[in-house]
């Protein structure tokens, strides 16, 4: 990195991996002496505007920028809207690159989705597979949206000689996501759904079959991860933050790690009438690995366990 002192804007800062990674930074000594941290919210700039990303980016001069800022949400609400998905995030991606640009930002790393890949691949995919064909018709608008960034990306360097990278990640979750139980990240949602169903003492219904695999990553692995590229990453081309194929679980047994997590005893209900989605999207850690053979990731029950106890104790503030 630069020797002059870095000042790093989060944009999404108060979501999940914002969250994920001003914890890192905080109570992990993921600040180093110098830098400055900025976590930007929806609150402090509405990043579709462009005039209201350039007032922020002016406001705080950032020298590298954690791109993390989408409209995002579960599966059956991308479904319902693949245009907003599209459009708002088409809008919050050029906006952030091009001020970016315009400003002097020295680098950029921006999150994408496993959920971009192609619907009709071999597997495990992996970082040069992202154009191979279109990804699945049920988040179409969003995975497109989130494709562009890397031509963005690869256009600047191309162009100016900019370091602007990607990460991506495989499903998340972890304090601070949002468990809405309709527009909420998969495991959220369930997580909320089983503690009020425990709660009230109801059956619990899971939408689809149960039988979805995918890799699930703990936010603040994720965090620790993004932070790593910000320093050490160099190339343009993305590259997959994930657990490794073998880590690959079903929806099912996710659903039977969060009742145990829960003390959920009752009566379960799969609704085979609902979507799947894609039924896996494995996806390749080789890369990571390269870079970091020695990075452990937390275990999946473990990090179950902490996000539902995370969620019991901050029910009254969490999204639901």
């Amino acid at each position: 990195m630069e020797a002059r002192p870095m000042r790093v804007l989060v944009t999404g800062g108060s979501g999940l991996l914002g969250k994920a990674i001003e914890h890192v930074v905080a109570l992990e000594a993921g600040k180093l002496e110098g830098e400055q941290w900025i976590f930007l919210s929806s609150k402090d700039a509405n990043l579709t505007d462009l005039g209201q990303t350039r007032a922020v980016f002016e406001k705080y001069r950032p020298t590298h920028v954690i791109h993390l800022a989408a409209k995002v949400g579960g599966l059956y609400l991308h479904m319902r809207e693949n245009l907003w998905g599209s459009r708002d995030n088409l809008k919050i991606n050029d906006n952030v690159l091009q001020t970016a640009h315009e400003t002097g930002v020295t680098k950029v790393v921006s999150c994408l989705s496993s959920c971009i890949f192609p619907d009709k691949t071999t597997y495990p995919i992996n970082e040069t597979m992202i154009h191979d064909g279109p990804p699945h018709d049920s988040n179409f608008g969003y995975s497109h949206a989130k494709r562009m960034i890397d031509v963005q990306n690869r256009a600047y360097f191309q162009q100016y000689g900019h370091h602007y990278t990607a990460v991506i990640p495989t499903n998340v979750f972890g304090p601070y996501d949002n468990f809405n139980t309709e527009n909420g990240h998969v495991l959220s949602a369930l997580i909320n759904k089983t503690y009020t169903a425990q709660k009230e003492g109801t059956p619990l219904t899971v939408c689809g079959s149960g039988a979805p695999r995918r890799q699930f990553v703990y936010s603040l692995d994720l965090g620790r991860l993004i932070i790593w590229a910000l320093r050490e990453y160099e190339e343009i081309s993305p590259i997959i933050l994930s657990v490794g194929e073998d880590d690959e679980v079903s929806i099912k047994e996710a659903v039977d790690m969060i009742a145990e997590a829960l003390n959920f005893e009752g009566q379960m209900n799969y609704d085979t009438t609902m979507s799947d989605g894609q039924m896996k999207k494995t996806a390749s850690n080789a890369k990571l690995r390269s870079y970091r053979p020695d990075f452990t990731f937390t275990p999946l029950k473990e990090a179950i366990k902490m996000t539902c106890d995370w969620f019991i104790t901050n029910y009254d503030k969490a999204r639901t």
